[in-house]
C-alpha cells in the first residue's frame, strides 16, 4: 500500500477514529488503526468492539492495500510531523515507511485481515437530525448519566422517538434530565438505550453545524450514526428503561419564577467555601419574594438573597450544589420555574410546554446550618 495525504487530512482522521480505541484490552489489534484503500478511499477504522469509528479522508491511493497501525504510535507521529504531505508505504512483512519532509519512521504494522470490522447494519428509514441539535442535546443530559456500572442502564441514555419528536433521557439515582426535541419529519415508534460514552464521543466528532445532517439509523442491537465522511456505530444497552413517567410528577406546593443567571452565580459562588470530596448542601430557604441560599462548611460561611416571584408556600430545602449548577448551565432561558413540594421530595425545574424537565432529589440539611 501507498498513500499520500496532508498532515491536516491524516491527523483529523486519526483523532477521529481514536475514541474508538480500547485504553486496556487482551486483543492487541484492537489497539490498532485500519488504514483500507482496497476500496478506491481511504478508510480509518477503530474498532473496541462495543464502539466503532469509520470515516474517510482525502487523499492519493498510489497503491491499493490495507494495514493495522498502533494507534497510540501512528497518532504521535502523525501529530508531530511537519505540516506538509504525509507518505505512508507498507511491504508484505507490514513494515510501514511514514515520511514527511525529511522527516522518517519505520514502524511495523499488522495483517489488515486480522482487524475487526464494523457490524454490517442496513441503511433503512434514518432518522435526520441536525449536527448542531444533537451536539447540543447530548449536552444538555450526558451529565446526568451514572459512572459506575453497578446499573448498565443508568450507564446510558435513552433516545424515544413517536412519530416527529425525540425525547432524551438520562439518569443516575438522585437526578432525571429530560430534552424533547422536534424533529423535520414523522418516523415509527423507537425506544433505545445508547451508551454514554458512544454519545460523548459522538459530540466530540460533530461540527455542530445547524446545516449539515445526522442520519441515525437502528437495529435490535446496534445504532449508527452517520455524518460527513465519518461513521460510528455502538451496541445499546439492552434491557427495559425506567418507567420515566412514574417518576414526575406536576403537583406542587411551591412555584418560583427567577432569574437563571443570578441563581447560577450565586450557588457558584456558594461553592467556593466546598472543599473537594466534601459533601456540603446548599440550603435554599424561599419566602415570600425573596429566596435565600446559604452555606456552611469547615471554611466559611455565605448566605445571599435572591428576588423571585413565588406562589404557594414557604420552604426550605437542601441541594447538593452540583447537581443544580449541572442543570442550570445547560438551560437557554433568562427565566426559570422550579417546582417544589416539600424538603424530602424532588424539586422540577422545567418550561412550561415541558421541552426540558431537570428532576433533582434534595438532601437531608439537618444539623448543618
Amino acid at each position: 500500500m501507498k498513500i499520500v495525504c496532508t498532515k491536516s487530512n491524516l491527523l483529523t482522521g486519526v483523532q477521529t477514529v481514536s475514541k474508538a480505541v480500547p485504553n486496556k484490552t487482551t486483543m492487541s489489534i484492537l489497539e490498532c488503526i485500519l488504514v483500507d484503500t482496497t476500496d478506491g478511499d481511504i478508510r480509518l477504522t477503530a474498532n473496541d468492539m462495543e464502539l466503532g469509528i469509520e470515516t474517510v479522508i482525502e487523499g492519493e491511493i498510489l497503491e491499493e492495500g490495507m494495514i493495522a497501525l498502533d494507534a497510540k504510535i501512528f497518532l504521535e507521529i502523525v501529530r508531530k510531523l511537519p505540516d506538509n504531505d504525509i507518505t505512508i508505504e507498507t511491504d508484505p512483512s507490514f513494515k510501514t515507511t511514514i515520511t514527511c519532509e525529511k522527516a522518517k519512521f519505520n514502524i511495523i504494522g499488522k495483517s489488515g485481515e486480522d482487524f475487526s470490522y464494523l457490524p454490517e447494519i442496513e441503511r433503512n428509514d434514518s432518522v435526520v437530525i441536525s449536527q448542531f441539535t444533537l451536539k447540543e442535546v447530548i449536552r444538555q443530559t450526558i451529565f446526568s448519566i451514572a459512572d459506575n456500572e453497578n446499573n448498565k442502564l443508568m450507564t446510558g441514555e435513552l433516545f424515544e422517538i413517536a412519530d416527529d419528536m425525540l425525547k432524551v433521557v438520562s439518569l443516575d439515582g438522585h437526578r432525571i434530565s429530560i430534552r424533547k426535541i422536534a424533529l423535520k419529519n414523522s418516523y415509527g415508534n423507537k425506544k433505545v438505550v445508547v451508551p454514554g460514552k458512544t454519545l460523548s464521543e459522538i459530540s466530540k466528532i460533530l461540527s455542530g453545524d445547524m446545516d449539515k445532517d445526522v442520519h441515525i439509523f437502528f437495529t435490535d442491537k446496534h445504532i449508527l450514526f452517520e455524518f460527513n465522511d465519518t461513521v460510528v456505530v455502538s451496541r445499546l444497552i439492552e434491557g427495559e428503561y425506567f418507567k420515566i413517567d412514574q417518576m414526575l410528577s406536576s403537583d406542587y406546593e411551591t412555584k418560583i419564577k427567577m432569574n437563571k443567571r443570578e441563581l447560577l452565580d450565586c450557588i457558584d459562588r456558594a461553592t467556593l467555601l466546598v472543599k473537594e470530596g466534601d459533601k456540603k448542601p446548599v440550603i435554599i430557604d424561599v419566602k415570600d419574594i425573596s429566596m435565600q441560599l446559604k452555606m456552611n462548611s469547615t471554611v466559611g460561611s455565605m448566605d445571599e438573597d435572591i428576588d423571585i416571584e413565588k406562589e404557594g408556600k414557604d420552604l426550605k430545602i437542601g441541594f447538593n450544589p452540583k447537581f443544580l449548577i449541572d442543570a442550570l448551565r445547560v438551560i437557554e432561558d433568562e427565566e426559570i420555574l422550579i417546582y417544589m413540594v416539600n424538603p424530602k421530595a424532588p424539586c422540577f425545574i422545567k418550561d412550561e410546554k415541558e421541552n426540558y424537565i431537570y428532576m433533582i432529589l434534595p438532601v437531608n440539611f439537618i444539623n448543618v446550618e
